[in-house]
């Protein structure tokens, strides 16, 4: 009878991680990629509608842990309480960071939150990997949980930076005379994010290496199962492979999905985490509560995975835009000469 809930849990967390990657890792990349006013404000555009749908999967998971799993929450929650402390901490941040950026257009106002969502963002990327790798190891103290929160974090940056390819593209009504220079600008961010994947591949496929070596210590993994963890990280390492060559870019979409989809079961298997049966009344509860809302999260994650191909529009309730002065000015007042779309920003260097 439990592994139907088992189940049902680790669709909850996949769901969560593989879309989660999408913003959080842009917000984790904003300081890379969106150099300008402009860069910045299609960057929080094209995150924000995602944390929205994506908390849900993620407030799901915790409600079935609760509920059906009270052993595993002890395991989890209360022994690893300062890493979800400050998980918590900087969920709130990042999520403010949000919402409250486009209340105002003052320039100091947007850097303070434009920092808030960078550092939200690493404060997410960086606890969830030593959760995991806490998890894996026994123990935050442990050599292997830092070389698999490493990994994590590169997953997300991962998951950020094929999301960025897509959704920073030019949108074509933001060509008028007052956004076309935005669009060329953006035009560099999505190129940059594709060119990113590449590197990031081969940075993980690394740290991935050294976590597997970490990992085949006697007595790294206590009490798990190192060949379920083995296999989990040799599916991550054929998705990092698949993005690392020259072809990398054009699957990255997928790939970064699915290596950010396998580190759920690899560590709650590799873990050997505690899932005790659950009653017949409880699940029963349960599903008849939950029951109704699975279609809905259903129908949430196709319209999130049919927006995820589409570029982000340059404005709306998390981007407000400011109107362009005459001259050619961006708002905020800095000046541009457009050098075409995909090539370099003026007086800098063509970046390869």
């Amino acid at each position: 009878m439990e592994l139907v809930p088992v189940l049902f849990l680790t669709a909850l967390l996949v769901g969560y991680f593989v879309l989660a990657g999408c913003d959080v890792g842009l917000g984790m990349l904003m300081p890379y990629l969106a150099r300008t006013r402009g860069e910045r404000r299609r960057a929080v555009s094209a995150a924000a509608p995602y944390f929205l749908g994506t908390e849900v999967w993620l407030v799901g998971a915790v409600g079935v842990v609760a509920g059906l799993f009270p052993g595993l929450k002890t395991a989890v929650v209360s022994d690893l309480w300062p890493v979800f402390a400050v998980l918590t901490a900087g969920w709130l941040l990042r999520d403010a960071g949000l919402w409250l950026r486009a209340r105002t257009d003052a320039r100091a106002w947007h850097a303070a939150w434009d920092a808030a969502i960078v550092g939200g963002s690493w404060t997410l990327a960086v606890c969830w990997g030593l959760a995991a790798g806490a998890l894996l190891a026994g123990g935050v103290l442990s050599p292997l949980a830092p070389a698999v929160a490493a990994c994590t974090v590169v997953l997300f940056l991962l998951r950020g930076a094929a999301f960025g390819a897509e959704r920073l593209v030019p949108v074509p009504s933001d060509a008028g005379p007052a956004e076309g220079p935005h669009s060329a600008l953006s035009a560099l961010s999505a190129d940059a994010a594709a060119r990113l994947t590449r590197v990031l591949a081969r940075a993980g496929l690394a740290v991935l290496g050294v976590a597997v070596a970490l990992g085949a210590l006697p007595g790294a993994l206590e009490g798990g199962r190192p060949l379920a963890a083995g296999a989990g990280a040799v599916v991550v390492a054929v998705a990092l492979a698949a993005m690392a060559g020259t072809e990398g870019p054009g699957r990255s979409r997928h790939a970064s999905a699915a290596a950010m989809a396998v580190l759920v079961p690899a560590v709650g298997l590799g873990a050997a985490l505690p899932v005790e049966p659950v009653p017949g009344a409880v699940l029963v509860l349960v599903s008849v509560a939950l029951a109704p809302m699975v279609p809905l999260m259903v129908a949430g994650q196709v319209a999130l995975y049919r927006m995820l191909r589409r570029p982000a529009p340059a404005s709306g309730f998390f981007a407000r835009v400011s109107p362009a002065p005459a001259g050619g000015a961006l708002p905020g007042g800095s000046r541009f000469r457009p050098t075409g779309v995909g090539g370099p920003r003026a007086g800098e260097p063509h970046r390869t």
